[in-house]
């Protein structure tokens, strides 16, 4: 059982900065508010995640291939629309909406974002800013800058309603962390993912289609939203035009939070749970604690970037080791340069004979 823990614990090496946070923060609030250890504010606490939550997972996966998706926010409000139109004035069934909406998420994501990133080779920020901008405008063309109160069953229960005693949210963050453990650890798209990310010139040496791999990626992150738009409708019971621009800037600082690296190539979907764990627990216990909206802003923020300095310079810490442990094992010992002399003035004289 102590391998277990062990093998546990150095699994968590990569965001443990970060679990440290949380266990420190969750503790400090677990004692100074009564209230933040009860049930209800800790299921509101999750629930209140649940959009940023499967929206960082999603991005955890484009992030290790060495990207971000700006768009992910106006994808969630596209959505949105979408299901009020599709609620409010078809005879479509409410569980094909769903469907469809991650459906129209996934192919923004690989037919926009990952066919012009991948097979064009054009710069991640500026096409995921693009595809945003584009959203946007068509979000507010479609709703006429209007929202749309959405009154259905299916999307109150993906929303709000419970499951087995539990917010439906919460069944979804944890099956959608599953989902996306076992895409990362047990598959091969997951392997050609951490390839691409570390160098993309070595991942097709290797025989990886690096092209299929980032529209794949941009393919999750999108389904990931449409998920997650179908969430935020069901939370609020309205489709609203307005983008929240602030959701994919906060899911990134959360995947970066939880030790993926910038570049590429390093981290996973569990540090992300973790980083997406202490953006919540923060924003909780300051509302609990009776800190303006305002303030909670500015101390997240502050916090936020403190934290992802924290793990860069731990991260550049573990590289300089690693280069150190590379150059020592490349430099000669005495013994071999002695025994390199030898051999090459025996060679000379054998030569000379």
């Amino acid at each position: 059982m102590s391998d277990f823990w062990r093998r546990l614990w150095g699994s968590t090496r990569h965001f443990r900065p970060a679990l440290v946070l949380v266990i420190v923060l969750f503790a400090v609030f677990a004692a100074t508010q009564p209230a933040f250890l009860g049930t209800r504010n800790l299921q509101n606490m999750l629930t209140a995640v649940a959009v940023l939550w499967v929206v960082s997972i999603g991005m955890t996966f484009v992030t290790i291939t060495g990207g971000i998706d700006l768009s992910a926010g106006a994808t969630v409000a596209l959505v949105g629309i979408f299901i009020g139109k599709m609620v409010n004035y078809t005879p479509v069934p409410s569980w094909v909406t769903i469907i469809l909406c991650v459906v129209i998420g996934v192919a923004i994501g690989a037919l926009i974002n990952g066919a012009l990133i991948g097979r064009l080779g054009m710069s991640f920020f500026v096409v995921t800013l693009a595809t945003m901008t584009a959203l946007t405008g068509v979000v507010n063309l479609w709703s006429n800058s209007q929202t749309d109160t959405v009154a259905d069953a299916a999307i109150a229960w993906v929303g709000v309603d419970r499951t087995l005693g539990m917010p439906t949210p919460i069944w979804i963050m944890i099956v959608v962390f599953l989902v996306a453990l076992f895409v990362q650890n047990r598959t091969h798209f997951g392997r050609d993912m951490y390839a691409v990310g570390g160098s993309i010139a070595a991942a097709r040496l290797s025989g990886i289609r690096v092209e299929r791999t980032v529209m794949a990626a941009y393919a999750i992150v999108g389904g990931c939203a449409g998920l997650a738009g179908v969430i935020a409708v069901g939370r609020i019971g309205a489709a609203t035009p307005q983008v929240d621009g602030d959701l994919p800037l906060q899911a990134a600082a959360a995947v970066l939070l939880g030790g993926t690296a910038l570049m590429g190539g390093s981290g996973g979907v569990g540090g992300t749970a973790v980083g997406v764990l202490f953006i919540g627990i923060l924003q909780n216990g300051l509302s609990i604690s009776g800190v303006q909206s305002y303030w909670q802003q500015v101390v997240t923020g502050v916090i936020l970037v403190a934290a992802v300095l924290g793990e860069r310079f731990n991260g550049r810490g573990r590289g300089r080791r690693r280069w150190f442990g590379e150059l020592a094992r490349m430099r000669p010992r005495a013994g071999d340069a002695e025994q390199e002399e030898a051999e090459s003035a025996e060679s000379v004289g054998t030569k000379a004979d």
